[in-house]
């Protein structure tokens, strides 16, 4: 019998214009109770470089640089069942609502981390009027992860939104 694991709440306020959709949480995120918590992930260490700001250890800290630069980070799929952190294994699931952060934001510009982000989105939200793209995982399992992809593309959605 499976059982449904939920994601987290956005981060945004009403200047966020950069929105980062990851996938759902892992388990150790699950367990940290916050986006992407594996130390091993790449997430924190790309966005603090980019910024050229410290490496944020605690949750208020990740959060405040999140706010404090104006972006928004939330989970494209909210609800799910799930093995481990397989994004391969998600059934059942939920769809984030976008509208209702985009509608209380400055979003201009999407960055979708990873596929499974990006499949559920443009299943999900083909007519939605931002610039988009698709970028490389941030997880640890993938090994494929480009950093300079990811710094070259926040420089892009910061000019652009």
């Amino acid at each position: 019998m499976s059982e449904i694991k939920y994601g987290f709440d956005p981060v945004y306020d009403k200047n966020s214009r950069v929105l980062i959709l990851g996938s759902f949480p892992s388990v150790k995120s699950r367990q940290t109770e916050f986006y992407y918590g594996n130390k091993q992930n790449r997430f924190w260490r790309v966005i603090s470089s980019y910024l050229k700001v410290p490496l944020p250890v605690t949750v208020q800290e990740k959060r405040d640089m999140l706010i404090k630069n104006n972006i928004a980070l939330w989970d494209i799929v909210t609800e799910c069942e799930i093995v481990g952190s397989s994004d391969s294994t998600i059934k059942n699931f939920k769809v984030a609502d976008l509208f209702c952060l985009l509608q209380n934001s400055k979003i201009g510009y999407i960055i979708l981390n990873g596929s499974k982000a990006y499949s559920v989105f443009k299943a999900n939200y083909v007519n939605i009027n931002i610039p988009y793209i698709k970028l490389s995982s941030t997880s640890p399992a993938n090994t494929r992860f480009d950093e300079k992809e990811w710094l070259n593309v926040l420089s892009i959605a910061f000019k652009s939104a």
